[in-house]
């Protein structure tokens, strides 16, 4: 099993745990990292693209080079892949749980995705702040969590109208189900990580940066402000992700953790 943890900078850390490391971004990275720079790369956009300038490289780049039947996974500097819901205090845990090879549970499934996060109970005051043009188009969801989805979570932290915009531009295949997905559900699975293999991850990444580089030209670089909205083509793909895993492929959720050492 490979799993490849993205990261913007070298910590000491990640260099002793089982993973393969990579670095993106303007930092300069040892020769423990996998950097993005040779290559068909898009190095110049990770501001907006975050770890998907690390996933770009490797589909174009170095994919191709991995057995049919090996699980490729990603994930990133402060969230991990698990072996169980063990709650993670130290790096003594964190090392020895986190995940190193595939657990028998995995068999009869060809995609691992986190497990999800609900977005619909957010609190009144912060509905009234940030999403008071979807209140006005729908005064229900004050009252009503079952009125909150997808959707008005990532109006309400990524630009109002935007999500609903960008489905207007993706592949038939998805677009009509994709925007009943996220006007529809309350949860989604976090944090651009997924475990496959080759066919599958291949198919994955060219929906995803065909739809995304459609969207470049629409909402384009230079003008996404601010942390909720600069990474806006990561955000984009962590809800299309959740979809798609669950459209396309046999999936489970699986455990995953925070972990940050000071």
């Amino acid at each position: 099993m490979n799993i490849f943890c993205v990261t913007n900078t070298e910590l000491d850390y990640l260099e002793k745990l089982p993973v393969k490391l990579a670095g993106v971004g303007n930092e300069k990275f040892s020769n423990k990292y996998i950097t993005c720079l040779k290559g068909k790369n898009i190095k110049q956009k990770e501001k907006n693209y975050s770890e998907f300038t690390f996933h770009y490289w490797f589909c174009k780049n170095k994919l191709k080079l991995y057995d049919s039947n090996s699980w490729i996974g990603f994930c990133q500097k402060r969230r991990f892949w698990m072996k169980s819901s063990k709650k993670i205090s130290s790096f003594k845990d964190l090392k020895n749980n986190i995940i190193v090879k595939s657990p028998a549970q995995w068999k009869n499934f060809d995609s691992i995705i986190c497990k999800s996060i609900r977005v619909d109970q957010t609190k009144k005051m912060k509905l009234i702040k940030r999403g008071w043009k979807n209140l006005i188009e729908n005064p229900k969801i004050f009252f009503d969590e079952k009125e909150r989805s997808i959707k008005l979570h990532f109006d309400m932290h990524h630009g109002y109208g935007i999500l609903e915009e960008s489905i207007k531009l993706m592949n038939s295949k998805d677009k009509d189900e994709f925007k009943v997905f996220v006007n529809k559900k309350k949860k989604f699975n976090p944090h651009i990580m997924f475990i496959s293999k080759k066919n599958i991850i291949n198919e994955w990444f060219k929906d995803l940066f065909e739809w995304l580089f459609k969207c470049e030209k629409v909402f384009g670089l230079s003008d996404l402000k601010g942390y909720n909205q600069e990474r806006l083509y990561a955000y984009l793909a962590e809800r299309y992700l959740s979809f798609w895993f669950r459209k396309h492929t046999k999936f489970l959720e699986w455990h995953w953790s925070f972990y940050e050492r000071k």
